[in-house]
């Protein structure tokens, strides 16, 4: 289980590695994410410069690694959508460029990209993957890399005030052959690099949307009431909670046809409750779309006939 921290006042990139991280990988790496985050540590330290990129020649600092990152996607351009309790896992892709002298095949060169909210100096929160990404060579250069990032909103990863727009960040770490766990590890010996802003993606609150139209059959004339829910998971209780004050369109479809077309615009109210009344016109389905927002991906509801006498 990975826990979030709560962010400390501190400077620059350093914030990016106060998180709580996992011992080990879960892929089995002989090095962790601590690993590599006491590496970012004495670099930023060392740079004592807020956001640096490079780390400053000293005596206790890695060396500025010749390695940039570029082309980041995260989940293929598309929202990052969590629920209440399932773990949600989502592609990385990126472009490695790096010196001739760099061995981006070496088991102990490192590279991530994970993704933040808020300020790339505090963030609020950081979500990465469950294992590191795995690159391509495809030049003497260059290598085409895939990763992931998880989140666990079953696990207290998430609150609500994460939903929305986060930035990407990336690094890379070279150890040449130097063990963070040896009594001889040699700072000065391992390569560091580290952008930040390289992506951005939104993280929403996964939706759910009802409808029920009734009375079913009715007289042609007479009114139909509509009601339905617009919910979003609430990653604090892990709980569906009702989305209010929301603007969601009823929209009827007529039997025999295709296409949805407009009724009329409702808000919903508490607990995300929907409710109006129509006149019954013909046979045909009956359902709620909500548009979506920033925080909350859009959702239509299942189409509920009506029977029409």
């Amino acid at each position: 289980m990975r826990i979030r921290a709560t962010v400390a006042a501190v400077t620059g990139a350093l914030a990016l590695s106060a998180f709580a991280v996992p011992a080990a990988q879960a892929d089995g790496s002989a090095i962790s994410r601590e690993d590599t985050a006491k590496v970012l540590d004495a670099a930023h330290a060392a740079a004592a410069k807020s956001g640096s990129r490079a780390a400053a020649a000293a005596a206790d600092a890695p060396y500025a690694l010749d390695v940039s990152i570029s082309n980041v996607k995260i989940n293929s351009g598309k929202a990052i959508v969590a629920g209440t309790t399932k773990q949600v896992t989502v592609p990385t892709t990126f472009t490695l460029t790096h010196g001739a002298d760099v061995d981006v095949t070496a088991a102990d060169f490192l590279v991530d990209v994970e993704i933040y909210k808020g300020s790339y100096a505090e963030p609020d929160n950081i979500l990465f993957g469950d294992t590191w990404p795995t690159c391509r060579v495809v030049t003497t250069t260059t290598a085409s890399c895939t990763g992931t990032i998880d989140a666990r909103p079953g696990e207290g990863e998430l609150w609500n005030t994460d939903a929305g727009a986060w930035s990407a960040n990336a690094y890379a770490v070279a150890f040449n052959g130097e063990d963070p766990s040896s009594a001889d590890f040699d700072l000065t010996k391992v390569g560091y690099a580290e952008q930040a802003k390289v992506g951005s993606t939104k993280l929403q609150r996964y939706s759910r949307l009802t409808v029920n139209a009734s009375p079913e059959p009715v007289k042609k004339g007479k009114t139909i009431t509509v009601t339905g829910a617009l919910t979003r998971a609430n990653w604090e209780t892990n709980k569906y909670a009702g989305y209010t004050v929301q603007s969601v369109k009823l929209q009827f479809k007529k039997k025999g046809t295709s296409t949805y077309v407009d009724v009329k615009t409702v808000k919903s109210g508490t607990k995300g409750a929907l409710k109006t009344t129509v006149k019954a016109a013909s046979d045909g389905y009956f359902r709620y779309n909500f548009a979506g927002t920033s925080t909350t991906p859009a959702v239509k509801a299942a189409g509920d006939f009506v029977d029409v006498k």
